[in-house]
């Protein structure tokens, strides 16, 4: 960890954390979504500070939910953590998860960006807006995420893949919204306007627009960010043809809610042998020092209000977002999937 960093971590103390290291069982077993890359220096850091050791699994979200079940009360699991409500709620209904009211997290997370009933926490915020090409775009004609259905922009959308999560998160939040028969003409226009074919991940959809393949997409902004903050001229030179706006912002009502939001996330699991252990991380991730880390090195926002976000997304401006009690993205995925196939979004 270099001396920025270092930096960070400056004002944290294990009396921050309230815990009593001498009685601490000394370990924590989590299991995580996160690449290691965006996790690991803080479990370090977490262990230092309380000579608690962190044993890390990392993993796809889908194969570490399914390695859960199937661990069942023997699982060595205490945490999971994974990116979007939409996996969080999955994990919730497949029953491998704990109910935990935490006090410290309950006053310093607002209540839309955690279960209401204690089963999970949002630990960094993602913002999703529609990216474009600022010299074949005019920003003017960019008003609303339902407004890409319109004829103006037949064969200009890239979009992800209906089985990327955080597509069908966008949709669970339209569906609240706007309601099923809205929301269905939405996406089955921005079907009809797409470019090509459903392919790849956020990062490719971005270099499919800067390279004139469309001209408009819809990602997380983090992942702008990392091209922006790149080593790579390559990486770079994409950046620089791409904006970020935010869209449904303007008025009042369902159609200006705001820009859609979801969060990653961390859970105490159902079988999970060191509470008090859980719980200490589960609070450091949430101070400020843990917070600033993220903002920092994966640019994501905090959910924790007085910390700094990144120069990058300070680039991006600041924007409304959709208020939307997360959880509903998580009980609307069913439906949010069933109307991405009907309207042939592949």
């Amino acid at each position: 960890m270099n001396l920025i960093n270092k930096l960070i971590f400056s004002t944290f103390t294990a009396g921050f954390l309230c815990v009593n290291v001498a009685q601490a069982a000394d370990v924590v077993n989590v299991y995580s979504a996160r690449k290691e890359a965006l996790i690991k220096p803080l479990l370090d850091e977490f262990s230092a500070s309380t000579g608690i050791e962190v044993n890390l699994v990392t993993g796809n979200a889908d194969a570490l939910l399914k390695r859960l079940q199937v661990e069942g009360s023997a699982t060595e699991a205490d945490i999971f953590i994974t990116s979007d409500v939409g996996r969080l709620h999955r994990a919730k209904e497949a029953g491998v998860l704990k109910a935990v009211a935490l006090p410290v997290l309950e006053a310093s997370i607002p209540q839309a960006l955690r279960d209401s009933e204690h089963y999970w926490y949002g630990l960094t915020l993602r913002a999703r807006p529609i990216i474009y090409a600022k010299d074949r775009v005019d920003v003017g004609q960019l008003t609303t995420y339902e407004a890409l259905a319109q004829a103006q922009w037949q064969g200009r959308i890239c979009l992800r893949s209906s089985q990327n999560v955080y597509n069908q998160s966008l949709v669970a939040a339209a569906i609240h919204a706007l309601g099923d028969e809205t929301t269905q003409s939405w996406i089955e226009g921005m079907v009809n306007n797409l470019a090509k074919s459903p392919s790849g991940g956020d990062t490719d959809q971005l270099k499919a627009v800067a390279a004139g393949v469309c001209d408009v997409t819809i990602a997380n902004t983090y992942y702008l960010a990392r091209l922006i903050n790149s080593s790579k001229p390559e990486d770079q030179a994409v950046a620089n043809k791409l904006a970020v706006f935010w869209p449904n912002q303007k008025g009042e009502g369902a159609a200006n809610r705001g820009a859609h939001v979801n969060v990653s996330g961390a859970a105490f699991t159902k079988y999970g042998k060191h509470y008090n252990e859980a719980q200490a991380l589960l609070e450091y991730l949430a101070s400020a020092p843990a917070q600033a880390w993220y903002a920092k090195i994966n640019n994501e926002y905090p959910v924790v209000d007085g910390v700094e976000v990144s120069q990058a997304l300070k680039g991006f401006g600041d924007y409304k977002m959709d208020p939307i009690d997360l959880e509903i993205l998580g009980l609307n995925n069913r439906q949010a999937i069933k109307l991405m196939d009907r309207a042939g979004w592949k």
